[in-house]
């Protein structure tokens, strides 16, 4: 059956597989004493700044929640999309592990303002309201789109300027970062962002992210801004930030992933594949994570442009394309046919009740004849429907 319900129902690719095969050698030290690890942690630097801390964990939904326990105190909020992952998809985790409270702004196409920013800024200083903590960003967002470099770093220093922490939530990372043309780097440590949730499990990996402490390497060298040189001094989130975050971020992180039940005592297996997808250095090709990405919108492209060629307008793309999903409205009847040939979920209402909006997600594995395949049943479902 063609799959077109989610990245993460690809297989592993057979390089991070290999990869956690080669990791398979002999006794090691655990719980990231191991030999893997350290590679991945020099790679992380090289990657990302040489002050990056990385923490391998089990999960994106652990990576997310740890990185917003460590940026925000017990009485802080956290800023965010009305479709953001940690809002919809993660059964509270947020709220119930980290005791943090969510604070929605709606989005266009999955992205929000510098306005939805500033917007929480008169709750600051009132014990009646949850304290604007921490914003947290998705790239590329949950509707497919991704937020160029410069609206990213407005965000982020629309952020700091209230003394909020930035954490990405970076489980499709990767595909912002070929659609953009960027290095994983200019969309995180560049861009001023903090706290990083790295993806590898949509992208190729079998189990296993990462949280990324990146507020030490920020693009001025200093986690708080010179106030004498016109930019304003950042309000420490967290009693653990004083002092400068490599201090603190990072030293909170790793009591966070035990406590959460995130710390895998072999994690050189994990640490293994988010290697494997960084490549090593000096390797002279594209590193798999741009590879596996490419594809993945490649084919998104393919499928759009294949729906939208179809003639009547029968089916209609409802959200940009610009990593590797297409939302589409098609008649329920349509889309109870072509399910009976490809897995995909529906995802809310279409503009008519005889329609529905379907997502449609392609993945490292998803190859030009599946794509084709999809496009050729959609077409013939429509013409009968």
């Amino acid at each position: 059956m063609l799959d077109f319900a989610s990245d993460n129902h690809a297989p592993v690719h057979p390089e991070v597989m290999d990869a956690v095969v080669a990791a398979n050698d002999g006794s090691v030290p655990a719980y990231g004493g191991d030999p893997v690890t350290a590679r991945l942690e020099a790679r992380v630097r090289d990657v990302l700044g040489p002050g990056a801390t990385v923490f391998p964990v089990l999960n994106g939904t652990g990576a997310n929640v740890i990185s917003l326990m460590a940026a925000a105190p017990r009485w802080g909020g956290v800023v965010l999309s009305d479709v953001a992952h940690a809002n919809t998809d993660e059964n509270g985790a947020p709220e119930r592990v980290g005791g943090l409270k969510l604070l929605t702004r709606s989005s266009t196409d999955g992205r929000i303002t510098v306005d939805d920013v500033a917007a929480w800024a008169g709750d600051r200083g009132n014990p009646h309201r949850a304290q604007p903590a921490v914003l947290s960003l998705t790239q590329s967002t949950e509707l497919g789109t991704v937020y160029a470099p410069e609206d990213l770093k407005a965000l982020v220093a629309a952020a700091h300027e209230l003394g909020m922490l930035v954490h990405l939530d970076g489980s499709r990372l990767a595909n912002a970062a070929a659609f953009l043309g960027t290095g994983l780097r200019e969309l995180t440590t560049d861009a001023g962002v903090d706290l990083l949730s790295f993806g590898a499990a949509k992208n190729g990996g079998m189990i296993g992210e990462a949280v990324v402490v990146l507020d030490a390497v920020r693009p001025d060298g200093d986690a708080a801004a010179d106030a004498t040189a016109g930019t304003a001094t950042l309000a420490p989130a967290h009693p653990l930030a004083t002092g400068g975050p490599a201090g603190g971020l990072a030293a909170a992180v790793p009591y966070l992933r035990k406590q959460t039940m995130q710390l895998a005592s072999k994690t050189r297996f994990v640490s293994a594949q988010l290697l494997a997808l960084l490549g090593e250095p000096g390797s002279g090709a594209d590193p798999l994570w741009l590879r596996n990405a490419r594809h993945s919108n490649a084919m998104a492209a393919r499928l759009r442009a294949g729906v939208e060629a179809l003639p009547g307008g029968v089916v209609r793309v409802v959200h940009p394309t610009e990593a590797n999903v297409v939302f589409a409205s098609l008649p329920r009847q349509a889309a109870a046919v072509v399910r009976e040939q490809a897995r995909f979920h529906d995802w809310s209402a279409g503009e008519t009740p005889d329609r529905v909006v379907a997502r449609w997600m392609c993945s490292w594995h998803t190859s030009e004849a599946d794509v084709d395949a999809f496009v050729a049943a959609v077409a013939r479902a429509a013409e009968t429907g």
